[in-house]
């Protein structure tokens, strides 16, 4: 099983990780960084990541980490 995690200082808001998750785990969080941009969020509640790290490779800030749970 596989996790991303995502540094919320980092990420721009861009979406690009948000269109290329096969599974859409990822979507735009409900809160604001301290930049004052709503970043990226990882919402796999049910084990459905599969490690691709298509968000990772695609991230151009490099805010996004794969972890395995």
């Amino acid at each position: 099983m596989s996790k991303i995690v995502i540094d919320e200082t980092k990420c721009k808001s861009c979406g690009i990780c948000i269109s290329v998750c096969p599974n859409k785990l990822i979507k735009y969080s409900d809160k604001t960084n301290v930049q004052g941009l709503t970043p990226a969020e990882f919402i796999d509640r049910e084990g459905k990541c599969t490690g691709c790290a298509m968000c990772a490779i695609s991230c151009p800030e490099i805010a996004i980490k794969e972890v395995l749970r």
